[in-house]
């Protein structure tokens, strides 16, 4: 049975939440990389950055929908997620921008489990953690290599 410790890429590129994020953004373009685990000063996850964070900077601002009734102004939409939201398009920082509680596996985890997270979650790029610490990333690419008899 095929493990992510099997199929990993083990040289992990990693930003911290401090990362500016031009830098992030280029880090993520010139290794041609969906994603990168975000990591504080031990190395322990703490956050994912994904291309997909960074692009929601290119949104227009949401604004929420309203509806008034007797005087009062009631709004359609989460003032948390408006807020999470307006924080994401104006991140200067990796921390701004980052998913936070990240989806991870362990090295033990199987080709079948990695799958069905990607699959069921939309997940392009999942961290490998033990002890705590990033030990390798999965990438769609590296599970699809599994198919061909590849490894990654």
């Amino acid at each position: 049975m095929i493990r992510a410790r099997d199929i990993m890429t083990k040289e992990v590129i990693t930003v911290s939440p401090e990362t500016d994020i031009a830098q992030a953004t280029r880090l993520l373009l010139e290794n041609h990389i969906n994603g990168a685990p975000v990591v504080n000063a031990d190395g322990e996850l703490v956050g994912m950055l994904c291309q997909s964070d960074l692009i929601v900077q290119q949104k227009k601002i949401p604004l929420p929908s309203i509806f008034t009734f007797l005087d009062g102004v009631f709004s359609f939409s989460s003032t948390k997620s408006l807020e999470k939201e307006m924080q994401k398009i104006a991140a200067t920082t990796v921390a701004d921008a980052m998913s936070t509680d990240p989806v991870s596996v362990t090295p033990d985890a199987t080709v079948e489990d990695v799958a069905s997270l990607m699959a069921e979650k939309h997940f392009h790029t999942i961290p490998v953690v033990e002890n705590s610490k990033v030990v390798g990333v999965l990438g769609k690419e590296d599970v699809l290599k599994t198919l061909v008899g590849g490894k990654g």
